[in-house]
This record gives C-alpha cells, sequence and structure tokens, in this order.
C-alpha cells in the first residue's frame, strides 16, 4: 500500500509541477498521450449488504452514470469481477487523474468501495521476452 501511495504521489507531484510552471491550468478534455498519458485500474467494490437494485438507485441519484467516465478518458477494459464488483482500466493524461478520483468521491461511494492502481501496459514486452526466449 505505501508503494502505491508513493506511486499516486509522484504522479500528483509531476503533474502539479508541470501546471505550475506553465502558469495556465492542462485543458480539461486533453486527450492521452505517449509523454502525459497513464493509466488507472479502479476497483469499485460493491456494498453486498445491500440489494443491487438499491446501489443502482443511489449511484443513478448521484449521478454516476452521467459523470464515469469523464468525455475524453479512455475506457480500456470495464469487467464485472463476481462477488467484488467491477474492475475497470482508463488511459488519461496524468494531468486529469484529480478529476477521476473526485467523480468516483462523489458519485460511486456509498454503491461502491474504491480502490486505485497505476497500471501500465505490459503485454508487448512480455510476449518478445517470451518470443526471445524461445
Amino acid at each position: 500500500m505505501a508503494v502505491l501511495a508513493g506511486a499516486l504521489a509522484s504522479v500528483l507531484a509531476f503533474s502539479s509541477g508541470a501546471a505550475a510552471q506553465t502558469a495556465t491550468p492542462p485543458a480539461e478534455n486533453a486527450a492521452p498521450t505517449a509523454d502525459n498519458a497513464v493509466m488507472l485500474t479502479v476497483f469499485l467494490k460493491h456494498d453486498q449488504s445491500r440489494p443491487l437494485s438499491e446501489l443502482n438507485a443511489q449511484l443513478q441519484r448521484q449521478g454516476y452514470y452521467k459523470a464515469f467516465p469523464p468525455e475524453g478518458v479512455e475506457v480500456v477494459s470495464w469487467y464485472v469481477m463476481m462477488g467484488v464488483g467491477q474492475v475497470v482500466t482508463l488511459r488519461l493524461p496524468a494531468s486529469r487523474l484529480r478529476e477521476v478520483n473526485r467523480i468516483l468521491e462523489n458519485t460511486a461511494w456509498g454503491s461502491y468501495r474504491t480502490e486505485f492502481y497505476p497500471t501500465y501496459d505490459y503485454k508487448a514486452i512480455g510476449i518478445a521476452a517470451h518470443e526471445k526466449a524461445q
């Protein structure tokens, strides 16, 4: 957990430092590019003490379905993990990390407990290493 906190702090420090140096905030709808993109895997763990219909009604009231995912944030994958909830991987500019966090805090909490994991795409590297080892 300490590693996760450190990684998020680094991303936040980097993005806030970059904004401070430019004196203008980054565009809210900035597209993820090779030099600014991060991937974020979000675990949305259902509150299993309540029926699904109640959870969905709360999400609707809180504006979750309208707000998440925000426009311009790429959904890499979105799965239901039976017995847990949902797992969503997003690709977004580092400057929008706070925005995604706030959307989930304001619209998903109560129906879900959230966990966030900075991630990266390792598929090409892993496959290349496997092929080289053959």
